[in-house]
């Protein structure tokens, strides 16, 4: 994919770092945007700045432009699996285990044995352990179920050299004030909502309202259930969804760490304010395969970047308890125990498959 970071102008900058998060859900959002930016020295109306945020959808720069949807609070669940796929065999299998709807990425990940990682997104949570059943089956390979015990942080931030190099413009606090409910289920017209927006807002001068007219809506009730569905955890932000492979964020490393249990709530959080960790989990170890039951997701623009950001993971996880230097991969012998591993790094090799979190039947089930 061309690398397109060195043609970004400053304009294009301010977007990508300050609208990753916190885009205001009023009725004209663009103008306190564009107002904000002004603030900050970028000198931007309210149209040129949808234009030109239209413009850079087009151009690969974001993937999409709206609400990041939660699907963990929609409905159904997700889990994350790794397998072996023998190297004779790996097409064979790749395609059996895609052929699964309910298979949503895939990766082929750098490991001596669990080479192949994809997630398994589910209606039905008792369907996840039958989809792995029929994968085992159909390829004669065992899988690994790790579903997320606690989660200390899941955002995506990719931020480039520019104006508001922090990322920190927040007008998620305008618009009406709502109160969350109570409620874990959707409203058949909540749910129509998430199905709407799941893959972006229309990016024009007046977002909501064009899914408003879409849905044969208010207007004022889409701003209104939005901000709700974000205060309740269902949205985990609103703003530009970057294409971080376009801005050279080309090195993903999963870092897996077997970190002590009691130190668990301890580590997560520090781990998770770096401001490079992605994503940050704990998950359940499998005995004699695979010891770690702490993962964090670091990315970077070079090797070099990304290998000096996974050993800052390591230097902080130095101050809880007594790491190894260098990686189990490293310095892996046959007569290892694997479960004494401490910690190691799996980068991506390839992106089998890609398809995203199917919503519709896991919104559906959850509708009352």
């Amino acid at each position: 994919m061309r690398q397109v970071d060195a043609d970004l102008s400053s304009l294009d900058r301010a977007i990508i770092n300050a609208f990753q998060g916190g885009f205001p859900v009023v009725e004209r959002p663009f103008d306190p945007a564009a107002a904000a930016l002004r603030d900050r020295g970028v000198d931007v109306s309210e149209s040129a700045l949808c234009d030109r945020i239209q413009e850079l959808d087009d151009e690969g720069v974001l993937t999409r432009f709206g609400a990041l949807v939660n699907a963990q609070e929609i409905g159904g669940n997700a889990t994350l699996v790794a397998m072996h796929a023998p190297p004779e065999r790996f097409d064979e299998i790749t395609e059996l285990v895609n052929s699964h709807l309910e298979v949503a990425h895939n990766y082929e990940r750098e490991h001596p044995h669990l080479n192949m990682w994809f997630v398994v997104s589910v209606a039905d949570e008792d369907r996840i352990e039958e989809v792995l059943a029929e994968i085992e089956a159909e390829t004669g390979q065992e899988t690994y179920d790790l579903p997320k015990i606690r989660e200390f942080r899941v955002e995506a931030k990719f931020l480039v050299d520019g104006p508001v190099p922090e990322g920190d413009v927040d007008l998620s606090t305008l618009g009406p004030d709502v109160t969350p409910s109570d409620r874990t289920t959707l409203t058949p017209a909540e749910r129509d909502l998430v199905l709407e927006i799941q893959g972006g807002l229309p990016i024009s001068e007046t977002p909501y309202a064009d899914v408003a007219a879409a849905l044969d809506a208010e207007a004022e009730w889409v701003v209104e259930t939005i901000k709700r569905f974000d205060l309740e955890g269902k949205i985990r932000r609103v703003g530009v969804i970057p294409n971080h492979y376009a801005l050279g964020y080309t090195e993903n490393g999963m870092t897996v760490w077997n970190v002590p249990d009691d130190l668990v709530p301890e580590v997560g959080p520090e781990i998770a304010s770096l401001d490079f960790v992605t994503h940050c989990y704990q998950r359940p170890r499998h005995e004699g395969v695979w010891p770690y039951n702490f993962f964090a997701m670091t990315h970077g623009r070079s090797e070099e970047e990304s290998q000096r950001r996974i050993q800052e993971v390591r230097e902080k996880m130095s101050e809880f308890w007594d790491v190894d230097e260098v990686p189990s991969s490293a310095r892996r012998t046959q007569s290892e125990d694997v479960d004494e591993q401490d910690w190691d790094s799996l980068f991506s090799t390839r992106i089998l498959k890609k398809t995203g979190i199917r919503l519709a039947d896991r919104a559906e089930a959850n509708t009352e």
